[in-house]
């Protein structure tokens, strides 16, 4: 919608887009604004809170794809907000597709999906099994956000592990997933990499043990064992 786009415009910040594109350099560099993401989660809450921005709202998360990597994350932010479980579910499907880049992709945390995971779970298998990367991506990030606590289940660090897409930043999400296993459910995530059935590439085995010695979660004597643990590349 026009109206988003130009208060969008109105909130670029050049330094910020600079900075942005060096996070998120695998897409073209003009199509990022540079808004801050306090002006975007801002913005989200006052397109769905004002009745005056309804009609707007709702052709905005329409209109796919978007030009700009604000408009996504915008579209995100108003996703997440969603109460509605299968209604949050219905839009994600709609928007995943066109995600294109990780940071549009992890600033999704659906506020519906918190007390809802089992049946979430049978949606995050579907997801795993496309051949988009972000969706891919983002189905990882909800088993790491919601199944890493009282809902964790040692066969969900298979799962990750068969993921089949091979893509970076498919790899990256599965690194983060570990590492945050190992601070959550260190014994457990630890048997589960020092098994022989364990077929991590060794990018993401190595990743995830760098990730997780570098994490404040972990401890002293613990990171010293994990540094033990990894592989030599060939």
């Amino acid at each position: 919608m026009e109206e988003i786009t130009n208060y969008l415009l109105s909130q670029k910040d050049e330094k910020y887009k600079e900075f942005s594109a060096k996070l998120i350099p695998n897409i073209n560099k003009n199509s990022i604004l540079g808004v801050r993401t306090p002006v975007l989660r801002n913005y989200a809450k006052i397109l769905l809170k004002e009745k005056t921005k309804e009609s707007v709202c709702k052709n905005f998360l329409k209109e796919l794809p978007h030009t700009y990597h604000e408009e996504n994350c915008l579209h995100g932010f108003i996703i997440e907000k969603e109460k509605d479980f299968n209604k949050s579910v219905e839009k994600l499907n709609a928007f995943l597709p066109y995600i294109n880049n990780w940071a549009s992709c992890d600033c999704i945390t659906p506020k519906a999906f918190k007390n809802r995971t089992a049946e979430l779970l049978p949606q995050i298998n579907i997801w795993l099994k496309s051949n988009s990367v972000y969706t891919v991506r983002f189905a990882i990030k909800m088993l790491m956000t919601f199944y890493l606590d009282r809902d964790f289940n040692e066969d969900f660090l298979k799962t990750v592990q068969n993921v089949t897409l091979t893509d970076y930043y498919v790899q990256m999400m599965q690194a983060w997933y570990y590492a945050t296993a190992l601070a959550k459910q260190y014994n457990k995530t630890v048997a589960f990499l020092t098994n022989k059935n364990c077929t991590l590439s060794n990018f993401v085995y190595n990743k995830s043990i760098q990730k997780a010695v570098e994490s404040f979660r972990i401890t002293p004597e613990q990171k010293v064992y994990l540094k033990t643990l990894k592989r030599k590349n060939k």
